[in-house]
């Protein structure tokens, strides 16, 4: 008897209650740790990373363990919840390391069987980890490795986002492990980087004892895959900031007697944007939702991620201009939206790579 084919099930694009109250809870927070003022100060300074903004959102709210199961010290949510915790992050370009610790890391380590406690400990916000391979490394990707030897670990990994602030590092080395080692084994040293509110760093390692987590290969890739679905969420949540913000200040601003944005010029370019940012949102939800249930993840990333890096870079340059004078200070934050939005359209793989993993995917060459 032939198996009859089985239904898939069509991903569920809305947010629930529960996810616009979580939505609501987060903004708050966020209005008070991190508003533009101080998230510029911050980029001027030696510490970028708002820890105080960290700790609320990790142990006030319990957000860093919304991936990690119950019984393993999370809150056993989904990454539908992520979704709307990084889609808030993104509007407030929040200086935290929660996509490379709570998200990233925490994936990594979800397929290693001997964590041996390190998911509770990220997921409580005592700690914070970072999976030390390159912020451009796109899921399946080629990725650096470190020398292992006379059971000590040597080598140099450099663009490792958020190292400074790491207190774990999971390094992939050469005999095929993950490791999990202290940053104080390491020496981190801060690189020129483009997105001041992630800033990336070079990390060498000469000798440094590392603990077996597991195999590299599929704990790296299933890291990147979740970075990679859940940045679009981020990219989402800049993108309608920088939308919303530009069409405020186009019904404020006046020239000729009348709002600027009543010009009819303008009114196309902002109902083209929408339009984008709604279509963005429908694909970063997609892809929240299939990594939350399980079906076509691999389809969903790609789609998501060939979308998103050229929205999130075309609202913040819309942004910058239509902000004319303004726009282009320092005091004005406009200027780390685009800066992070530039950033984020490598992280993880670029548009026009995701595109060629999906030909792949749904078999559909070029001629």
């Amino acid at each position: 008897m032939k198996t009859p084919p089985t239904q898939r099930t069509q991903p569920d694009l809305l947010y629930s209650e529960e996810e616009e109250a979580l939505r609501a809870a987060v903004r708050d927070l966020l209005a008070d740790h991190c508003d533009a003022p101080g998230v510029i100060a911050r980029t001027e300074s030696d510490a970028p990373h708002d820890l105080a903004a960290w700790k609320a959102l990790a142990d006030g709210m319990g957000l860093a363990g919304l991936l990690v199961p119950e019984e393993k010290g999370g809150q056993g949510a989904t990454h539908r919840e992520v979704a709307v915790v990084l889609e808030e992050l993104g509007r407030a370009v929040a200086p935290v390391p929660y996509l490379t610790s709570a998200v990233v890391a925490t994936e990594a380590l979800l397929a290693c069987e001997g964590e041996g406690g390190l998911l509770a400990e990220l997921a409580s916000g005592r700690r914070i980890g970072a999976l030390a391979v390159a912020l451009h490394i796109a899921p399946g990707g080629a990725y650096q490795v470190v020398r292992h030897e006379g059971g000590a670990l040597h080598g140099e990994l450099t663009g490792i986002a958020d190292a400074a602030v790491a207190d774990v590092l999971l390094v992939p080395a050469d005999d095929g492990g993950l490791y999990a080692v202290d940053a104080d084994a390491v020496t981190v040293t801060p690189q020129v980087s483009l997105d001041l509110t992630r800033p990336v760093a070079t990390v060498v390692l000469d000798g440094a004892a590392g603990r077996l987590l597991g195999d590299a290969e599929p704990a790296v890739r299933r890291g990147l895959r979740a970075g990679a679905g859940l940045l679009a969420s981020e990219q989402l949540g800049l993108a309608d900031w920088t939308l919303t913000e530009t069409v405020r200040y186009l019904k404020d601003r006046k020239q000729f007697n009348r709002p600027v944005g009543g010009f009819q010029a303008l009114k196309h370019r902002l109902a083209q944007l929408w339009l984008e940012v709604v279509n963005l949102r429908a694909a970063a939800r997609g892809a929240a939702d299939a990594l939350a249930t399980g079906d076509d993840v691999d389809v969903a990333v790609a789609v998501a991620q060939a979308y998103a890096a050229p929205v999130a870079v075309h609202a913040a340059e819309e942004a910058l201009q239509l902000h004319a004078g303004i726009g282009m200070t320092w005091e004005h934050p406009i200027h780390l939206y685009l800066k992070r939005a530039k950033a984020d359209s490598i992280a993880y793989g670029t548009a026009g790579g995701h595109r060629a993993a999906l030909a792949e995917l749904v078999d559909l060459q070029a001629p």
